[in-house]
């Protein structure tokens, strides 16, 4: 969006605003499926949840990843307008349960729906069979996450060596594995993880396929990096690896899947704030503004993101501190930062900033969210 088009909604809904344009939404969605033509997306809804995206993404042909029950009810409520027939294809089709652990109360709501679902140890596939029997399976992997933002293996993913054992019990206890899935961390930039990831995956599959078992799904997960800042390599770099690998490894038939969610929404929205404060302190100027990282800056403690700040206005620049507006000390948005002379009530605006950030906005504080407000829907 133009730096007038953003003043103009801070001027009509006032601050803190964050601005999600659904035509950079549809772009990143087109650019995934030209750049990875074998690949389905599914949007990791936790990226950012408003049902405005999932709207604009179900339009646009995703499908998508859930990680909580609120997640998949939310999904499932864009498609009551479908035939029941069409309703359950659909849900087998386009939405994966992708979280690996789930309380038992979740399995018993979902298995009316006979969901794909993952799963990466014993005592998981034995609650699957208990409460959720309908259901079919995913086993997940454990993969590099090495030069990822956000680390994943250590929580999630069977070792390669009990794989096959995982699958061989859940086949033995009646359920059916229907595919592999791995996870190479949040904004991965060490574009190897996905080539090891693959070339793991395969191996698991041709293991499975020698005892009895043909894998037909391969999930390569969430990880496409944004273009934070000049560091993060090209998408299309990415992509050719990704294909170069799925055209050596594996059969043409087989269905592949993957879970963006910060490379569909990340570049879709703006924040805008409003400086409510300034001060000289420890030799540097220091700005304190109405937003903070317990609300749309929250991505700096939840999601080891640094974001940048910019001025509407003009000007000689000098480094500068910007805090937010919560009394906590640790609430400093930037350290240092370049902006020109600025004055109480002058805005400053921040842009990539649309997947986790007012996704995990609290109320700390007795502070509301920024308002959100959906453009080009």
């Amino acid at each position: 969006m133009t730096q007038k088009q953003l003043l103009a909604i801070a001027k009509r809904h006032g601050t803190p605003v964050v601005v999600i344009d659904h035509d950079v939404i549809r772009r990143n969605y087109a650019t995934f499926r030209r750049r990875l033509p074998k690949v389905q997306a599914y949007y990791a809804v936790k990226a950012n949840p408003a049902p405005e995206i999932i709207r604009t993404l179900y339009r646009a042909g995703a499908s998508f990843d859930v990680a909580s029950l609120p997640e998949f009810m939310m999904v499932h409520e864009n498609i009551q307008h479908l035939p029941a027939k069409e309703r359950q294809s659909f849900i087998w089709d386009k939405i994966i349960y992708a979280n690996p652990i789930k309380p038992k109360e979740t399995l018993e709501a979902l298995d009316e729906y006979k969901p794909l679902l993952t799963y990466d140890n014993l005592d998981e596939l034995r609650k699957i069979r208990r409460y959720a029997p309908h259901a079919g399976l995913v086993l997940r992997l454990r993969v590099p996450n090495t030069g990822s933002m956000v680390e994943l293996s250590s929580k999630f993913g069977c070792d390669t060596g009990e794989a096959v054992d995982l699958i061989l019990e859940a086949f033995r206890i009646g359920l059916v594995v229907e595919g592999l899935s791995f996870h190479v961390g949040s904004q991965c930039t060490n574009f190897d993880n996905f080539v090891q990831a693959l070339n793991i995956a395969a191996a698991v599959m041709r293991e499975a396929r020698s005892r009895g078992h043909e894998i037909k799904i391969l999930d390569i997960g969430g990880g496409f990096p944004v273009p934070y800042d000049a560091r993060v390599k090209p998408f299309p770099v990415l992509a050719r690896k990704i294909n170069s690998e799925i055209g050596r490894l594996f059969a043409h038939d087989i269905e592949i899947l993957a879970e963006p969610g910060r490379f569909l929404v990340a570049t879709a929205a703006t924040a805008v704030a409003r400086i409510i404060g300034k001060a000289f302190r420890d030799g540097k100027t220091c700005y304190y503004v109405d937003d903070s990282v317990y609300h749309t800056f929250s991505g700096i403690v939840f999601d080891h993101c640094q974001y940048r700040l910019k001025a509407f206005k003009k000007g000689e620049t000098e480094i500068c501190t910007v805090f937010g507006q919560t009394c906590d000390g640790m609430d400093a948005i930037v350290q240092s930062e370049e902006l020109p002379h600025l004055e109480i009530d002058d805005l400053l605006y921040s842009e990539n900033i649309g997947a986790y950030s007012n996704a995990s906005a609290t109320h700390f504080n007795g502070f509301e969210p920024a308002q959100v407000v959906h453009v080009n829907e």
